[in-house]
């Protein structure tokens, strides 16, 4: 389990986050809605450790856990990026075997085997050796996903995953989303449809802008 205990987190002056207290529970999926400059997307990048929070503490599994901590979060949270950040010059394959490699010291077997588990788990095997300009937005959010994934995370956070895609995906996201929590990921995700967020969610969070 995943807790947020009193965590504070301003911007020259402007209270973003106040003294928030929240409990993810394993294997369960939050969502976290809200207007924009509520504040979603800076709780997920604390989480994450991307943005190092003013006060207040993590604790993860009953012990203190700072996601900053460059070596603690690397098997401990992922992200998958509203932009999905893919490297234009890999291939499919290659954008999600990198990381294991560089940051995990996976040897070669290992990696390839992970990643052709998760190409077919994904559905992204007929499009292993193609580049990120030649895949539909559908296929990148897929192989974030598998690149996230490929870290062996405990937390998969997700930063607007229908936002960049067109309407009619919307119901193949929560369906992904839903299967991946058969796998016992737990899942948070930030979104600004309520009705996606409701369809997907064990747990719903709405955040509201604080008067500074």
């Amino acid at each position: 389990m995943l807790k947020l205990e009193n965590i504070t987190k301003s911007f020259d002056g402007k209270t973003i986050l106040d003294n928030l207290n929240l409990e993810v529970k394993d294997n369960s999926i939050l969502s976290i809605v809200g207007p924009s400059g509520a504040g979603k997307t800076t709780l997920l990048r604390c989480i994450a450790g991307l943005e190092k929070v003013d006060s207040g503490q993590f604790i993860l599994n009953n012990q203190p856990f700072d996601p900053s901590d460059e070596s603690a979060k690397e098997r401990v949270v992922g992200v998958v990026f509203q932009d999905f950040n893919l490297f234009p010059h890999l291939s499919v394959t290659e954008n999600i075997a990198l990381a294991p490699q560089m940051v995990l010291k996976q040897n070669k077997a290992t990696i390839q085997k992970n990643v052709t588990d998760l190409l077919n788990q994904l559905g992204l095997s007929g499009v292993k050796d193609q580049y990120p300009f030649e895949l539909s937005g559908g296929q990148k959010q897929r192989v974030a996903i598998a690149r996230a994934l490929a870290m062996q995370p405990q937390i998969l956070c997700y930063d607007e995953p229908t936002s960049a895609l067109d309407p009619s995906l919307r119901d193949t996201v929560a369906d992904l989303i839903l299967d991946l929590k058969k796998t016992g990921i737990t899942q948070i995700v930030i979104t600004h449809d309520p009705d996606f967020a409701k369809k997907i969610a064990d747990q719903l969070l709405e955040v509201k802008p604080i008067n500074n």
